[in-house]
């Protein structure tokens, strides 16, 4: 016990003596606008927090971004519906309509939101289990999410799926295994490579993965194929219930590609967000560089499913102080508010109607039936690939195609 006691000294001594380094600011509200706009369809010219973005062996982003009013309006209606959605979810588990795993996004919309905003349709996206918001940003609808957490028939995955293998064509789910989408992610920028597509395909994973050893294997088979890949990092500070300090010896989560170049951002703005996604698109596919590793820095307010109540390994007051100081909507609000762009009363007609989305999505995806037994032999192979037959269970339960 003597000598656990003073390896765990030396490592804290370790950790204190090391030379403290820029880290990116979180704040939600600290971009400038340049240039008023003069139409609502005409770009205009913000400036990032000269600490939006962190990088490692590579330059970072341009600080100035162009955005159009029509643009800034839609992320802030977009974001306000996912939240929606996420917190129709949240009260539908609870009143036991749905049930297994479920895992909620509320704090972290300006991921999923700025993705979208700065990628192209073809390109790929695959992410863990925290997937909803990606699935409807990616061409899914909110009665299809909805529908399949309630296992309806009109659910994305026709109700089979459930919370975490929710699917699109650009889309790749929604996957339950802790770190196990990111060389499925891979595989799919090797496939764009391979049949000459310019796209590139974004693998999204948690801080909690991050030390999984398959997310390295993709890493380095990504750098050595040259493979237009970005490692996406969504730190939201815990792994489950350990926070990133008790479960990495490195929280720097972007310079653990090794020869993978890295960048941090501020991933409670949606425009750096937007920003840098912008660039790693341009890194790996124009420019054809290969990977790169993102690293957003952001903030679940819920725990990490909804059988944790998120409280007990982070106190009531941490919660509370993000959601009253860096909340990516209240951010957004507050610059479309302080820059004219929309008065208080208009965005409040915005949120008016993404509730009112959500809620006639929820009443919808409520009255859909529930599958029939035999949509259990569906969907188990791509279509025209079936097999002659299939056992069920028992020797005698068999079912041909």
């Amino acid at each position: 016990m003597a000598s656990l006691a003073r390896l765990r000294l030396a490592h804290r001594l370790s950790r204190a003596a090391r030379p403290l380094t820029r880290s990116v600011q979180t704040s939600a509200d600290t971009t400038q606008l340049h240039s008023s706009p003069s139409d609502p369809s005409h770009p205009f010219t913000l400036k990032l927090h000269e600490d939006s973005f962190q990088s490692y062996q590579c330059d970072k982003p341009d600080l100035e971004v162009q955005l159009t009013k029509d643009e800034l309006l839609l992320m802030y209606r977009q974001m306000q519906t996912m939240r929606r959605m996420e917190m129709a979810a949240d009260a539908l588990y609870k009143a036991k309509l749905i049930r297994g795993f479920c895992h909620l996004a509320i704090g972290q919309e300006a991921v999923s939101v700025g993705l979208e905003h700065g990628i192209l349709p073809n390109d790929r996206v695959i992410t863990a289990y925290r997937c909803h918001p990606f699935a409807v940003m990616r061409g899914g609808t909110i009665k299809g999410v909805i529908g399949e957490l309630l296992g309806r028939q009109d659910g994305m995955s026709h109700g089979k799926g459930g919370s975490m293998h929710i699917f699109t064509p650009t889309f790749f789910g929604g996957n339950g295994i802790v770190g196990a989408q990111v060389p499925i992610g891979a595989g799919v920028a090797f496939a764009q490579k391979y049949r000459g597509e310019k796209n590139c395909t974004f693998a999204l994973y948690g801080d909690g993965a991050s030390n999984q050893g398959q997310v390295f294997e993709a890493f380095n088979m990504a750098k050595l194929w040259n493979l237009p890949t970005i490692f996406v990092c969504e730190n939201n500070r815990y792994g489950m219930g350990t926070s990133a300090a008790r479960s990495s010896s490195n929280t720097e989560y972007y310079t653990r590609g090794d020869k993978i170049p890295g960048l941090q951002v501020n991933g409670m703005d949606i425009i750096a967000t937007k920003q840098a996604v912008a660039y790693a698109r341009k890194w790996a596919v124009e420019d054809d560089k290969g990977p790169l590793l993102l690293e957003f820095v952001t903030y679940r307010y819920g725990g990490h499913s909804m059988s944790d109540p998120g409280t007990t390994y982070r106190t009531r007051e941490e919660v509370q102080r993000m959601r009253s100081t860096q909340d990516p909507i209240r951010g957004l609000q507050k610059y479309i508010e302080e820059w004219g762009m929309a008065t208080e009363q208009e965005l409040k007609a915005l949120d008016k109607a993404a509730k009112a989305e959500v809620d006639a999505a929820v009443e919808e995806a409520k009255a859909s039936p529930e599958p029939l037994i035999k949509d259990l032999w569906t969907d188990i192979y791509y279509k025209g690939t079936e097999p002659p037959y299939m056992r069920g269970r028992e020797r005698e339960e068999v079912h041909v195609y």
